[in-house]
């Protein structure tokens, strides 16, 4: 493994491209980096996550990709391009998929790859191995990330995710958030999933936001999807943000409730309590919150997990998901908030 302060404080390269969580989860190991070995990185991403990187201590340069350069050729002209103007520097791969050791095999300088565990994961997922389950869930995403320059993997509390935000942001989100009835404490919900089998039923969803305004606390919507879940006396932001704005909106809040989903680490990278709802897929894949506030609330079945995102269409009904009663929900929230939990439970 290699120490960061062998390597020059001139701007690595580093890479991440994926969806919304595997860029956030990158954020606080290069603040790690920056802090532990004065680097600085050029971070190449996809252009819709750009924005994440905006204002980040240890990003001196952002590279957006554009969809049309993730193509076939396309692609290789971006990677040589992109090798021949950074030669001699290190490039930091936190994907570990093809298209990115395209880019390392064009590289002239050193290259450092993160142990991705991709063959334990399969194997976990195809024959859920308790001894694998507990291997992985040792170690969260970021610390996997921070292995590829690091020889052991830091505390988890050290590379949480980081997201900077402005004054002029957080003043906006107090304008959505003006908009809310009543004047206890905000709680956000994301009730959407890039996968329907990773969503918790609609019902769960209405009867916490119940439980959550008869405790005097706010709920807010937040997400985008077509089809906004109408949620009675809850303030509805669906799609009306965009990323940051969303996490302006969560740095407001309070707590969160959310399915396994980029907002969760966007939660998590402006500091706000997050309690996830865990069903197909399972902590040992990495991507789970991990502050001292954060709860994971999931059932222990036996054909759990089913899928590495969550697209596998499920033959019980999503009783993983449906079984996390609203109850459980709203007890870590209240947890959070340091009130007294339901009564009778």
């Amino acid at each position: 493994m290699h120490n960061p302060s062998e390597i020059s404080a001139e701007p690595c390269v580093a890479i991440r491209l994926g969806r919304l969580g595997d860029a956030l989860l990158a954020t606080g190991v290069l603040e790690h980096w920056r802090r532990t070995g004065n680097l600085g990185f050029a971070f190449v991403v996809k252009a819709e996550l750009a924005e994440i990187f905006r204002g980040h201590p240890a990003v001196t340069r952002i590279i957006a990709v554009d969809k049309a350069d993730l193509q076939g050729a396309a692609w290789l002209r971006f990677c040589r391009r992109l090798a021949g103007e950074n030669r001699g520097r290190t490039l930091v791969d936190l994907h570990g998929n093809l298209r990115s050791r395209i880019l390392a095999a064009c590289w002239s300088g050193p290259t450092r790859r993160y142990p991705k565990f991709g063959l334990e994961r399969r194997i976990l997922q195809r024959f859920h191995v308790p001894a694998l389950a507990r291997k992985l869930d040792a170690l969260s995403t970021p610390q996997r990330y921070a292995m590829a320059l690091d020889a052991t993997p830091p505390d988890p509390q050290n590379v949480a995710p980081l997201l900077v935000l402005d004054d002029a942001e957080l003043a906006r989100a107090d304008e959505f958030l003006s908009e809310a009835d009543g004047a206890g404490p905000f709680v956000a919900l994301h009730p959407y999933a890039a996968h329907a089998n990773k969503a918790w039923p609609e019902e769960h969803w209405r009867s916490l936001a119940r439980m959550l305004i008869e405790r005097g606390l706010r709920p807010v919507v937040i997400g985008r999807d077509p089809a906004p879940l109408r949620i009675e006396g809850a303030l509805d932001l669906t799609s009306r943000t965009g990323l940051r704005q969303t996490a302006a909106v969560l740095a407001r809040c309070r707590a969160l409730v959310t399915g396994d989903s980029g907002p969760m680490h966007l939660a998590r990278a402006v500091s706000t309590p997050v309690t996830a709802l865990f069903g197909p897929t399972v902590r040992a894949w990495g991507f789970f919150p991990d502050g001292p506030e954060d709860a994971v609330l999931e059932r222990d079945l036996a054909c759990r997990p089913c899928s590495l995102h969550g697209a596998r269409p499920c033959p019980r009904n999503r009783q993983c998901l449906a079984d996390i009663a609203p109850s459980e929900a709203l007890r870590s929230v209240l947890a959070v908030l340091g009130e007294p939990p339901p009564e009778g439970s």
